[in-house]
């Protein structure tokens, strides 16, 4: 599966773990962990009150397209 997020980028950024958001979403940290991994993704709700958490765009959080298109042509 291609990286769609950069939430664990983000995180880095902004100086904030996984565990924090975890905390501040009232989520399980092994749900916010997955989401990390690009295991599974936020919906975009979540993803929305993720981005004003750590105060960027949603756009912030997510690959352009163009990234997500050439690490899934290296699987094929």
């Amino acid at each position: 599966m291609a990286d769609i997020n950069r939430l664990k980028v983000v995180l880095v950024e902004k100086k904030r773990t996984s565990k924090w958001l975890a905390s501040e979403l009232k989520k399980d940290p092994a749900t916010v962990s997955k989401w990390c991994t690009n295991t599974s993704q936020p919906d975009l709700q979540t993803l929305t009150r993720i981005a004003f958490l750590l105060g960027v765009e949603v756009r912030d959080l997510i690959n352009k397209n163009e990234d997500i298109y050439e690490s899934s042509e290296t699987i094929q």
